[in-house]
């Protein structure tokens, strides 16, 4: 019973403090865990899926009710049901204790509730009850490092081709018109059973997840990449793919050793090993005098998460276009600040490396504090003014994307329309996958060289953008 009395914590506790994930394996790191971390994030992240209906069956069925004498707290018995009902196994992992006993003696009555429960949603698998939660379009990118987009559309040549996600259903598969080498299918397609999967010639990434990489296109042989937040290492390498798995084109940090074993795992799956130097440390702690060699950066930073609409439960994530669905979303003003402050440092940080020419900032926020905000205080900041940091040009910047920055937002500065056009944000399912937001910024030559007056001139006359 320890696993789910260890477990319940994080079905009742408020999720302040970062992901799922974060906080298990923070628990135990303070030694607050005897379970083991995977086993304990593995049964949550299931049964939050899960939870609305699982609270629904508890309370039809009057479990706790009947068994009052067991005592058993709603958390553990939400994790109990979620292992009596909806896992592969259909049983509760514990030996004999008086909580497993209660709910046992309950099962029929349980069973009874979500046959009823299938009927009034019409729906014949316990799959299905959680659909809504769900992308609309499985995205996965064929890993150019060892395959091409000919072969894998030859690969999954038994579903039907279609030329819309609007037509994306059971059966079909599209090639994204935006993301080179993207592909999405109906999240019902078994494609983590594949061959091309198993044997990293494709990638599970969200389409909004490719537009930094991709939007940074640095050039290989010529370009030296720094990817300031690497894990779990999808855009990592997605940027090896672009540079063609040349060696040592690419540095990724990544502070956390749990997440370094991940970003290990997955460079070696992809193939690109060769390419990719992983550092195990805090990017902030660099001193950028010391990568003279490094011309291109993406920064994705710590964020509220909120465009991952899949954490519903354990992010209270909110709906599109930065309003709140939820009565109790963390994601007050001042949590939003302190997370705004600290993408503003780490990108500021970024842009004082010396020779950097080009830089993509992203999150998968709908916020404009963590987005656009950020932005114009980087555009606004004296030091990154001085170094000649400029916003991108949209011809630059996936131009036919229609979703750009708010307009709004920029309206501070003297050109809103072409600052929002150096953005691109996506919005939860609306357009096919998670809600995203890149800005993208380029470094005018000799911006750095010029004298105090001349700088002063500078920040009186800028507008933003290169003439």
């Amino acid at each position: 019973m320890l696993l789910y009395r260890e477990s319940a914590q994080f079905i009742s506790s408020n999720p302040k403090k970062g992901s799922l994930l974060t906080r298990v394996f923070d628990a135990q790191k303070q030694k607050k865990l005897r379970s083991d971390p995977k086993h304990v994030y593995a049964l949550v992240s299931s049964t939050l899926k899960y939870r609305p209906f699982i609270v629904e069956l508890i309370k039809k069925s009057h479990l706790l009710t009947v068994e009052r004498k067991a005592k058993i707290p709603e958390p553990v018995a939400i994790l109990l049901v979620h292992d009596l009902l909806f896992s592969k196994s259909g049983r509760i992992q514990s030996r004999q204790h008086a909580w497993k006993d209660a709910v046992i003696r309950n099962k029929t009555r349980l069973h009874a509730e979500l046959t009823k429960l299938r009927l009034k949603n019409h729906v014949k698998s316990l799959d299905e009850l959680i659909e809504e939660d769900e992308t609309p379009v499985r995205w996965f990118r064929a890993n150019t490092i060892k395959t091409t987009q000919d072969k894998v559309l030859k690969e999954f040549g038994h579903l039907e081709r279609v030329y819309s996600i609007d037509d994306v259903k059971k059966g079909t598969i599209y090639h994204d018109d935006y993301i080179p080498n993207l592909f999405g299918v109906n999240p019902r397609e078994k494609i983590t059973s594949t061959d091309a999967y198993l044997k990293g010639r494709i990638i599970i990434q969200d389409r909004a997840s490719c537009f930094p990489a991709f939007i940074l296109d640095p050039v290989p042989g010529v370009d030296k990449v720094i990817d300031a937040c690497a894990a779990p290492g999808n855009k990592t390498t997605h940027l090896a793919s672009i540079l063609r798995n040349i060696p040592n084109s690419i540095i990724a940090f990544e502070r956390d050793s749990v997440r370094v074993k991940t970003l290990k795992k997955m460079c070696d799956k992809a193939g690109g090993s060769a390419c990719i130097s992983i550092q195990h440390g805090d990017f902030t702690d660099t001193n950028p005098d010391d990568y003279p060699d490094v011309t291109a950066m993406l920064v994705d930073p710590s964020c509220s998460g909120s465009g991952i609409f899949g954490r519903a439960f354990e992010e209270n994530d909110t709906a599109v276009d930065g309003k709140d669905s939820k009565e109790n979303n963390p994601y007050t003003e001042e949590r939003l600040e302190k997370l705004s402050n600290f993408q503003f440092a780490i990108v500021k940080h970024a842009m004082m490396f010396p020779n950097l020419k080009k830089l993509v900032y992203s999150t998968c926020s709908i916020y404009p504090q963590e987005d656009e905000r950020v932005a114009i205080r980087l555009l606004e900041d004296a030091d990154l003014k001085k170094r000649g940091w400029k916003f991108c040009k949209r011809e630059n910047v996936i131009p036919k994307w229609p979703r750009r920055g708010r307009v709004e937002e920029f309206s501070s500065l003297p050109d809103p329309e072409l600052c929002a056009g150096a953005c691109v944000r996506s919005l939860p399912k609306v357009d096919g996958g998670i809600g995203f937001f890149a800005a993208a910024f380029e470094r005018s030559e000799g911006g750095e060289e010029e004298d105090d007056d001349d700088d002063q001139d500078e920040q009186d006359e800028w507008t933003g953008f290169d003439d």
